[in-house]
């Protein structure tokens, strides 16, 4: 029995406030930090960019994952390891297979764990080619951009059937699910498989006070761990 380990995106923080939230969510019990990287291009959305994440990297010894939603991943991935992230989170979309284990390959050689990211669209079977060269993999239960969408439940399949590559090949790889997650659908993912959630609204629309208590929530769906346990 294990509690699902916790990543509070900032996406959904009080930005005028980033020092003290996560701070915040640091004090509260999150177990990483979820760094959401828009270009405007391959999403339809700009949230932040490196500047931000070295000012924050200071503040907590969380580690930070930078999920790159942008065009053109290799670009970033220097400047985002040089702002003190610790993993470094790309699109399957955004590139080819070649580019893709060029690109992890870079991650791992600096010494960060290499993650792929998969949009709904995309079927289980595009990791296989890459499934070696990958950490984490961070399915998207929402179509990315945007924070605040609904849980889409078509993806738990999905979820599983990784949950059961990744299982097959003996891999420690880390499985994550990012949107739409609440205690609830948290759980269905966590059942499914899942090792990580990243939440956004569902902490910090409590408000610092209430941080402790939405993580806390959270981390118990994970697989195998009571609702009820101490």
């Amino acid at each position: 029995m294990k509690k699902a380990v916790i990543s509070p995106s900032l996406l959904c923080a009080d930005l005028s406030r980033a020092r003290d939230e996560v701070l915040a969510v640091a004090q509260a019990g999150a177990d990483r930090l979820h760094l959401d990287i828009m270009d405007g291009h391959f999403v339809p959305n700009l949230s932040f960019g490196p500047a931000l994440v070295a000012a924050l990297r200071p503040v907590v010894r969380l580690p930070f994952d930078a999920h790159l939603m942008v065009s053109d991943p290799a670009a970033w991935i220097a400047p985002f390891l040089k702002a003190g992230v610790d993993s470094v989170t790309i699109h399957v979309e955004a590139t080819d297979s070649n580019g893709l284990i060029t690109a992890l390959s870079r991650i791992r050689e600096q010494g960060a764990e290499a993650g792929v990211a998969l949009n709904p669209s995309s079927t289980a079977q595009v990791l296989e080619p890459i499934l070696g060269f990958v950490d984490r993999i961070l399915i998207m239960t929402v179509e990315p951009g945007f924070g605040g969408q609904g849980f889409l439940p078509e993806q738990l399949p999905k979820i599983r059937a990784i949950r059961e590559m990744i299982d097959q090949r003996g891999l420690r790889t880390k499985l994550t699910v990012d949107g739409g997650i609440t205690p609830e659908t948290g759980l269905l993912a966590c059942e499914s498989g899942v090792d990580e959630l990243v939440a956004g609204t569902a902490i910090f629309r409590h408000g610092p006070q209430g941080y402790g208590d939405a993580i806390e929530r959270l981390a118990r769906c994970g697989r195998g761990f009571s609702m009820d346990e101490d």
